[in-house]
């Protein structure tokens, strides 16, 4: 299972946006007497789309996508020369496949900036050039191995050129994920578990008085958003944690009566499971409706090994229909497949986000 990694500096409200996210509970204060375990849990995508298949098949049972997050320890300062929890943060860091970093911009004198004031472009700049220095380290270790070896075998050489490639680029502060990596590169370069190299979100953590443009440093954080490729979401994280008891009703008008007019989970969530390169096609019937992840560019013969093994094994073909076009002939198989939208693909075509597939096998 991939897994988001919630990232940032010491009371930044990580484990506050952790428990909007999961609704789990867990306990929001700094993590003390080195303790180094981080929060896990699953959470069930957001998906319209599936809520309406749901409506329309009224299955026994319904199994929406899911993604994993972990709440992690805050990043320090010179975390990477062991400050704060030092390595054992950055080895929690490195199992994850996604970062969703969490940037401060509530003010609040009950918990302290431990930079002692609210700049987010300099937060994120913090635990960004931390993460270098981690994968500078990295490289370096391994440099000097090879650096100690009489003679180098052909696929050293090469692993060295491609590490002193990184090197230099992080030398210039700049992540690996915009080095441009070929694909072969990127797997040669999987046993580094490159911090930087991770996709990566940013994560606003707003209060409630920081509506229609009130954040300080707004700007300056979404310039660096916007410049790097990242997406970017704000959520009210106190606020959204507190309102997870409520009806949806009680929410709408709650957040009414503040002026805000939309709370971030929802968009939260599925910019993340977007971030892990994931997609979610459905099967549909009277038993189940569920929705089933894969990555991008994944095959139809990978949809069906992800249903089940025998299914991949025995392939024929697949049934698909795009979801729009579903909803366009009015919910209806039939009328799908009297407008020619239902179609039968082979084991090589590409699963699309929303397809409805059914598999024909033998085995």
């Amino acid at each position: 299972m991939l897994k988001c990694g919630i990232v940032g500096l010491p009371l930044c409200g990580k484990s506050t946006v952790f428990n909007v996210i999961t609704r789990a509970g867990a306990e929001v204060k700094p993590y003390a007497s080195g303790k180094t375990d981080p929060n896990r849990a699953m959470v069930s995508v957001p998906d319209p789309r599936f809520e309406h298949l749901v409506t329309i098949f009224e299955p026994k049972k319904q199994t929406p996508a899911t993604v994993e997050f972990v709440d992690l320890a805050g990043l320090s300062r010179d975390a990477s020369k062991g400050a704060g929890l030092g390595n054992a943060f950055l080895s929690f860091v490195a199992e994850s496949d996604a970062l969703v970093h969490v940037v401060r911009t509530f003010d609040n004198p009950e918990v302290p900036h431990p930079e002692d004031n609210i700049e987010p472009a300099r937060d994120w700049n913090i635990v960004e050039m931390e993460l270098i220095y981690r994968d500078l380290g990295v490289i370096d270790n391994r440099l000097s191995r090879l650096a100690a070896k009489k003679r180098l075998l052909p696929e050293e050489e090469e692993e060295k050129k491609l590490l002193e490639r990184c090197q230099a680029f992080l030398m210039e502060e700049k992540p690996l994920r915009e080095l441009g990596l070929s694909e072969d590169e990127q797997r040669k370069l999987s046993g580094f578990a490159f911090l930087t190299l991770k996709p990566e979100m940013i994560v606003l953590n707003l209060d409630e008085t920081q509506t229609e443009g009130h954040v300080p440093g707004l700007d300056a954080i979404m310039s660096i958003a916007k410049e790097r490729g990242l997406g970017l979401v704000q959520v009210f994280g106190r606020m959204e944690m507190e309102m997870a008891d409520l009806s949806e009703d009680e929410q709408r008008e709650f957040m009414a009566d503040l002026g805000i007019k939309e709370a971030g989970r929802e968009r939260l969530i599925q910019e993340a499971y977007s971030l892990l390169g994931l997609i979610s096609f459905f099967t549909t019937g009277k038993d189940e409706v569920k929705a089933w992840t894969l990555k991008k560019d994944a095959t139809a013969v990978e949809a069906a090994g992800a249903i089940h093994s025998d299914l991949a094994r025995g392939f024929i073909r697949a049934q698909v229909v795009h979801y729009p076009d579903f909803v366009a002939c009015g919910d209806s198989m039939p009328a799908c497949r009297d407008k020619g939208v239902l179609r039968l693909e082979g084991k090589e075509y590409l699963v699309q986000d929303g397809d409805m597939i059914e598999i024909r096998f033998n085995v």
